[in-house]
């Protein structure tokens, strides 16, 4: 996938349960963009401490000691997640702070729920 098309902020919103209806294939470029992104451990540890920092972000100030990882590589990583729209960045002074998408998180949770099973 091209850097292009993982800055496209006209991708539509995602996903279905996985159970439900046939997936569109733009569904599933946005979906895979998003596994993608998580299929890292860095980043779905970074993703991880993000979301259970307290007060729900982080400084990037708090994200480069628990990696062995350069400062350049972390926003590498940060930059992906961003990307796949899991987390947002504010800047304020010289640090950037993150914080989790709730959105994104309960999209994806939402994905693997499967159908009401209604008695016969």
């Amino acid at each position: 996938m091209s850097e292009s098309e993982l800055e496209d902020e006209t991708a539509p919103a995602c996903c279905a349960p996985l159970t439900g209806q046939v997936m569109a294939e733009a569904e599933a470029v946005e979906l895979s963009r998003v596994f993608k992104a998580l299929a890292d451990p860095v980043r779905l540890r970074l993703l991880n401490l993000i979301a259970s920092h307290e007060g729900g972000e982080a400084c990037v100030c708090d994200l480069t000691g628990p990696f062995e990882l350069t400062g350049p590589t972390i926003s590498h990583h940060l930059k992906v997640l961003r990307q796949a729209r899991l987390i947002e960045g504010e800047r304020r002074g010289t640090w950037v702070y993150y914080r989790a998408v709730p959105e994104a998180l309960s999209r994806l949770s939402g994905l693997f729920a499967l159908p009401e099973l209604t008695p016969a």
